[in-house]
């Protein structure tokens, strides 16, 4: 068989085959060869009957564990089988601690060590105690608001609002024996979670062309319990059209990506999010919208995996649980058929999904809005008005006064244009005075 995570060949014994076994113990478990060579030749070992001996003694004296070492022969020569079962506790070899990926070793340091030995001990980094947080530090506001959720979904009784913030924490078990609060309860209820982890943000950035042409941008901070909200209401105002139609004589204006569809994809990405990483980025363009979570797939998933039907593997259990709770997310492994479903039942485009730079990136298409959502008849538009949409495609920060240079005509003379063109749903602006910009509705063709 071919070397891979679970299998391994040596030509000869040295101690430092030892750092092996204690990768296949932290891992899937797999076996050591000694005596065959990378050609899956056998060349057979000296002093069998010695290394019989020796091997599982210093197994055992370094790691603590048992494994099965056999004496094998095949073609007149003899070769050693290492069996190594899966250890479902850390196992460290002189301090170190190895696994096993692929078919190579790798010794864990730093970040993804503490997140193995967490793992191994059932646990997740939000369920690390904040030795330097205290009550304090909770928002009392961001707690009712979570009751106030979770009543609405029919996960917590009406009695809870009369619960003080300890209990409501102890209940969700965000509070330790020692009352030290979990890192799950800065981030879901803190005053400022910043404070005490770094990528505690969520960016929002409006582009055009390319990844260096940034027009806008906003950072979201504060407890990730509330952040959907505010995100949601910066796309509203800055960056996402909202098409006005009528039911009747009731005026509506639902986002051009369904807003259930958006929250879903944020609190995928809140949720799931590595918050040893960096912060979460959505990248606004005209044609569609990136969002990207830090922090990998979970073990043995990949995006085949998303797109079918999978169970929830949670990242940060707390989180989660807490996001469940209020109403937020559901524990069956349906937030990507969520998103895919409403944007279908919205006769939108299908969303794709990519493992990027360590972590997960969501695009969802925009819609067409000029030509799928609104009608005009090009020629009531004069040669002006065809000029100043021309202008405004190139570069959406054009002002009045730009546009009346390049005409050649009076700054009142535009301004009429660009009211004209704002009643008939072919131009809007987006934003305040100082950054905002220019959305153009409706392509109609006017080159």
């Amino acid at each position: 068989m071919a070397e891979d995570q679970n299998i391994e060949y040596k030509k000869s014994w040295r101690d430092e085959y030892l750092k092996w076994i204690c990768g296949f113990a932290n891992a899937q478990g797999g076996k050591l060869y000694i005596g065959i060579d990378d050609d899956k030749r056998i060349v057979g070992v000296e002093n069998s009957h010695r290394l019989l001996e020796d091997i599982p003694n210093k197994i055992a004296t370094t790691m603590g564990i048992v494994c099965d070492v056999n004496l094998r022969k095949k073609d007149g020569k003899e070769y050693i089988e290492i069996i190594v079962e899966p250890s479902n506790v850390p196992i460290a070899y002189k301090g170190e601690y190895h696994t096993r990926s692929g078919a190579t070793k790798q010794q864990l340091r730093g970040t993804a060590l503490q997140l193995f030995i967490l793992k191994k001990m059932g646990m997740s980094w939000d369920d690390i105690p904040h030795p330097s947080a205290t009550i304090e530090c909770i928002d009392e506001e961001a707690v009712k608001y979570f009751v106030e959720k979770a009543i609405d979904a029919e996960r917590l009784s009406p009695s809870a609002r009369k619960d003080s913030v300890e209990k409501v924490l102890h209940n969700l078990e965000l509070i330790d024996d020692e009352n030290h609060l979990k890192n799950a309860a800065i981030l879901l209820f803190g005053k400022k979670p910043q404070h005490f982890f770094g990528g505690v943000e969520f960016k929002i950035g409006r582009f055009v062309h390319d990844n260096t042409d940034l027009i806008i941008q906003d950072v979201v901070t504060g407890n990730i319990l509330q952040m959907a909200d505010e995100v949601i209401s910066i796309l509203r105002s800055k960056y996402l059209i909202s098409p006005i139609h009528y039911e009747g004589m009731v005026r509506k204006e639902p986002l051009e990506i369904p807003d259930s569809v958006l929250r879903e994809a944020i609190y995928n990405a809140i949720v799931h999010k590595d918050y040893s990483g960096v912060s979460i980025q959505m990248k606004v363009w005209n044609d569609r919208i990136e969002l990207w979570n830090d922090g990998t797939l979970p073990e043995g998933y990949t995006i085949e995996t998303l797109l079918s039907e999978h169970s929830s593997k949670a990242r940060n259990k707390n989180i989660a649980n807490v996001f469940y709770m209020a109403g937020f997310i559901e524990t069956w492994g349906r937030g990507i058929d969520k998103i895919r479903n409403g944007l279908k039942d919205a006769h939108l485009p299908e969303p794709s999904f990519q493992e990027y730079c360590g972590g997960l990136r969501v695009t969802i298409p925009r819609a067409k809005l000029l030509s799928d959502l609104l009608y005009y008849d090009t020629q009531k538009l004069s040669a002006r008005q065809k000029k100043i949409l021309n202008m405004i495609r190139k570069d959406i920060m054009m002002s009045g006064n730009m546009l009346s240079a390049r005409l050649g005509v009076s700054l009142s003379t535009v301004r009429r244009d660009i009211k004209a063109l704002t009643k008939m749903g072919v131009l809007q602006y987006a934003g305040s005075s100082k950054d905002g910009h220019w959305e153009i509705l409706k392509e109609i063709g006017t080159k």
